[in-house]
């Protein structure tokens, strides 16, 4: 950042026409200019003075000399949305900067639920979210996997013409209620399931609603391009906005292959689509064990995989299906164990599957059928695969957003979780921006505000100027960055000295005020008014 100084905000108080101003200050607004001096002044919940105060008085100045401001950081690639209701205060957001997360990602939402679900639809869901009072906003994306098991369950099959015209209706309805884009996990089940004809239909149903389209894509290894390409032809097809999730190249046989990737999203840019993607500053993804098993092993959930399981014949077709797999694109020495429920392996959580595989005497394709089959198959794995070059290479992208893929809101907790959830913003504002230069600050800014903003056609967050909602963030430059470690993740991050929501303080003097005034933001096609 520009300047080192450690000066914390200092208050002091007058009587005023605005509510907040922030005084002496070095403002990066978001677009992507130039850092510059200017003063921020708020009034009811928007900003309304950037630049020179011209002899304004505030209700409270707040002295920022020697830091910077910039907008609310807004992670475009969140699933806050199965935390948030047990960790409203968002202290993992907060000691970054975040004001914002967008939520329902990878396919993954909790709603519209089964018959009997607490969330049958996102309007019930957002009311429990903003009945519980969060430090941060978030806007829900739907996920497909979610519709499909609405109408489906874990059945691996096509929708008939009726499932699909439901599941369309599930779509519209939660776009409606204030959705800002259908998401999906092909990787996951039952996502994976799905054939291009029914995500292409369902896309063009989020495209005539304005919805964004999100993908965690079918393969980020040996299959990777064609997995692009897949993509891009659903969005080609469909006519909707596409944002291609978390891009990276797993395995060492297949790093490098993120420059093609981009390539493909620029020829395809090029040609009128509205493309982009993001990218968290780590070399290692975090997902369920399961996903690492060959698709058909999951026809029918979690129970159908345990019975598979018990029986010898399936079992061994399933380690033959995942053999090929192993030291390629699944690394066994580096794949952790994050969290799992109680049972046999509870211990060896921070633990590696080729610890465990050595430790047991198997090979690593058993290790991970034990694991699974001791544990219910609920096994959250931390995953060492992808290559630093291909981290920066997404970053330094123009369309390539900064998101943390996280889900942890609050330290401390159980688990060996990724340090995503706790520093992936400070990473890139600090390590990555401040002392190497992959991208500048102004730019990494840019990436975490008005590029995803403008991805979810969020037009009055992410910059500072006039009229904008105050959802701001101010750092002290020369401090800002991430604590938290593969090996030690319950760290929160440093830097953050203020951090508003709609002009509320929810971080002061480094610290979390307690006040808790986030929402559920509405999407494009809500019924609810206009967005505030």
């Amino acid at each position: 950042m520009i300047v080192r100084t450690r000066k914390q905000p200092r208050r002091t108080t007058l009587s005023s026409s605005y509510d907040l101003l922030i005084r002496g200050g070095t403002l990066i607004d978001g677009t992507g200019a130039p850092p510059r001096p200017a003063d921020v002044a708020v009034r009811a919940g928007r900003v309304a003075h950037v630049g020179d105060p011209g002899g304004a008085r505030a209700s409270e100045v707040i002295d920022a000399t020697g830091l910077v401001i910039t907008p609310g950081l807004i992670d475009l690639h969140s699933h806050a949305d199965f935390t948030v209701l047990a960790a409203p205060t968002a202290e993992a957001c907060l000691y970054q900067g975040v004001t914002t997360l967008v939520t329902g990602n990878c396919g993954l939402s909790p709603f519209p639920g089964p018959a009997g679900s607490p969330w049958p639809d996102l309007a019930r869901f957002a009311a429990r979210v903003d009945a519980g009072r969060p430090a941060v906003n978030l806007a829900p994306l739907v996920g497909h996997g979610a519709l499909r098991a609405a109408v489906l369950g874990q059945e691996r099959r096509a929708p008939t013409p009726g499932e699909l015209g439901r599941m369309r209706g599930l779509l519209a309805t939660a776009a409606e209620q204030g959705a800002f884009g259908l998401s999906t996990g092909l990787i996951y089940a039952p996502g994976s399931f799905a054939a291009a004809d029914e995500i292409e239909a369902l896309a063009a149903e989020a495209a005539g609603r304005g919805l964004l389209y999100a993908t965690h894509m079918r393969d980020e290894g040996d299959h990777l391009i064609e997995a692009v390409e897949e993509a891009l032809a659903a969005a080609r097809a469909s006519g909707v906005r596409l944002q291609i999730s978390h891009l990276k190249a797993m395995g060492p046989a297949n790093h490098g292959k993120v420059a093609r990737a981009l390539a493909l999203i620029d020829a395809a840019a090029a040609q009128g689509l509205d493309v982009a993607c993001d990218v968290y500053p780590y070399t290692a993804s975090s997902t369920m064990l399961t996903s690492r098993l060959p698709g058909w092993a999951m026809d029918g959930g979690d129970d159908a995989l345990l019975a598979r399981l018990a029986d010898p014949a399936t079992r061994e077709r399933v380690l033959a299906g995942l053999r090929p797999a192993v030291g390629r694109t699944f690394l066994p020495e580096g794949v952790i164990i994050a969290d799992l429920p109680p049972g046999p392996y509870a211990g060896r959580v921070g633990d590696s599957i080729a610890d465990i595989a050595r430790d047991g005497g198997v090979e690593p394709a058993e290790a991970v059928l034990a694991v699974l089959a001791a544990h219910r198959a609920r096994v959250l794995i931390v995953n060492h695969a992808m290559a630093e070059r291909d981290v920066e290479a997404v970053l330094r992208h123009p369309s390539g957003a900064v998101a943390s893929d996280g889900w942890v809101l609050r330290a401390p907790g159980d688990g060996h979780p990724h340090p995503r959830g706790f520093g992936t913003f400070a990473r890139v504002l600090g390590p990555y921006a401040r002392d190497r230069g992959v991208v500048s600050p102004a730019e990494a800014v840019r990436k975490m505000t008005s590029l995803p903003a403008a991805r979810l056609a969020l037009a009055d967050r992410g910059t500072v100027a006039p009229g904008q909602v105050a959802d701001l963030a101010v750092f002290d430059p020369g401090r800002t960055t991430d604590r938290a470690t593969y090996d030690d993740p319950w760290r929160y991050a440093a830097g953050a000295r203020l951090v508003l929501v709609a002009g509320e303080p929810v971080l002061r003097d480094g610290a979390p005020t307690g006040v808790r005034p986030g929402r559920t933001l509405r999407g494009p096609s809500a019924r609810r008014g206009p967005e505030g």
